[in-house]
C-alpha cells in the first residue's frame, strides 16, 4: 500500500535531474536485498502441508514463529484447512468459468482494467511531454508533482482501515476524474485560446490530482481487493488472470498515449476522464466493502460456496490463510 506509490514518488523527484539510464541503475539497488533475503526464506508451512510433509511445515512455523512459540495447534489448523481444500474442485483456471465465481472475476478484470485505463501510465510516463505541451516547466512539474503526492501517499494507508477499502476507492477514483476532466478542460480553452495564461496552472493542478488521488487508492487498492476476494481454489488463478489483464492494460495505454495526445491532448485527457467516471460507477454498483470480515465471510458471500462457508477456524489459522 505504501512502497509502490513512495518508489514511483522517488523517481519523479530524481528524474528531474538525472539520465533516465541513470534512473534504470538506481533501481537495481532496492531490488538486491529481496534478492538475497530469499535465500534465507524457509518454505510456506501451508505449502509443505498440502504436500504431505507434516514435520517440516512445523519446522518453518518454528522457524517463523520462534523456537519457543506453540505451533502445534497452529499446524493443526494448517492441516485441518488443507483437508477441507481438498473436498473443493480444483480445475485450474477453468473454476473461473463457472457462474458462482462470475461476481469476482468481473470485480477482479475490471478494477485492474480501470486502473490502468484511466491514463495512470499516460500521466506516469509522459508528464514531462504534458506539462511541455501547457507551457510549464517539466522539471519543477515533476518536483511539486512529487512533493504533493507524498501526503496523500500516508492519508491512504492511514486511512484504508478507517475507512474502508470501497470509500477510499470511490474518493481516488473522483479525484483521477476530476484531475483528467481538468487537464483536459485546460487544453480544450488553451486549443481556443482562452485563458491561455492560466493553462500551465491548471494543468499542474489537474495532474497532481489525478496522481495524487491515484496514489491514495486508485493505484495499491485494486490490488488488495483482488487479494481478499479470491477464494483459496482459484487465487493463483485470477491473481495471474488480474495480473495480464493489468499489464497488458498498461502497455496499451503507455504505447497509445503518444499518438493519441498528438491527435488532441484535450480529447486525450477527456477520454480519460470517461473511463475514470466509469470506474466510479462500476466501483459502486459491483466492488464489495471487504474491511473488518474475515476471508471466509468475504468468499462465501461473492462465491455462495457451501464447502467454503464450512471452513471455520481459529483466529491463527485466518492469519496463516492470508
Amino acid at each position: 500500500m505504501l512502497m509502490l506509490p513512495m518508489a514511483a514518488v522517488f523517481m519523479f523527484f530524481i528524474g528531474s535531474s538525472v539520465h533516465w539510464r541513470t534512473i534504470a541503475l538506481i533501481g537495481i539497488v532496492p531490488c538486491m536485498p529481496p534478492l538475497v533475503a530469499v535465500i534465507f526464506i524457509s518454505e510456506s508451512p501451508r505449502w509443505l502441508a498440502k504436500m504431505g510433509r507434516a514435520k517440516e511445515c512445523e519446522s518453518a512455523l518454528e522457524q517463523l514463529r520462534g523456537k519457543n512459540a506453540d505451533i502445534f495447534q497452529e499446524a493443526a489448523d494448517i492441516k485441518e484447512c488443507n483437508k477441507l481444500l481438498n473436498q473443493i474442485s480444483d480445475d485450474g483456471i477453468m473454476n473461473l468459468f463457472q457462474l458462482k465465481y462470475a461476481h469476482i472475476v468481473i470485480v477482479g478484470v475490471g478494477l485492474m482494467a480501470m486502473q490502468q485505463l484511466g491514463g495512470l501510465n499516460g500521466f506516469s510516463l509522459y508528464t514531462s511531454e504534458i506539462f511541455d505541451a501547457a507551457g510549464f516547466p517539466s522539471k519543477l512539474g515533476f518536483i511539486v508533482v512529487s512533493l504533493g503526492q507524498l501526503p496523500l501517499i500516508f492519508a491512504g494507508a492511514y486511512l484504508i482501515d478507517k475507512l474502508g477499502r470501497l470509500t477510499l476507492l470511490m474518493v481516488s477514483a473522483t479525484g483521477t476524474f476530476l484531475g483528467c476532466f481538468l487537464t483536459g478542460l485546460s487544453f480544450f480553452f488553451q486549443g481556443l485560446h482562452w485563458f491561455e495564461e492560466y493553462t500551465p496552472t491548471l494543468v499542474l493542478i489537474g495532474a497532481l490530482a489525478f496522481l495524487g488521488s491515484s496514489s491514495l487508492g486508485m493505484g495499491p487498492i485494486p490490488w488488495l481487493i483482488v487479494s481478499e476476494i479470491s477464494p483459496i481454489n482459484v487465487k493463483g488463478s485470477l491473481g495471474s488472470t488480474c495480473n495480464f489483464v493489468n499489464w497488458f492494460c498498461s502497455w496499451f495505454v503507455a504505447y497509445t498515449f503518444n499518438f493519441l495526445f498528438q491527435w488532441s491532448s484535450a480529447g486525450t485527457c477527456f477520454i480519460y476522464s470517461i473511463i475514470c467516471c466509469l470506474s466510479i460507477i462500476f466501483t459502486a454498483k459491483l466492488v464489495p466493502e471487504t474491511k473488518g470480515k474475515s476471508l471466509e465471510e468475504i468468499h462465501a458471500s461473492q462465491t455462495q460456496d457451501n464447502a467454503l462457508i464450512k471452513i471455520k477456524f481459529s483466529p491463527v489459522a485466518l492469519v496463516t490463510m492470508h
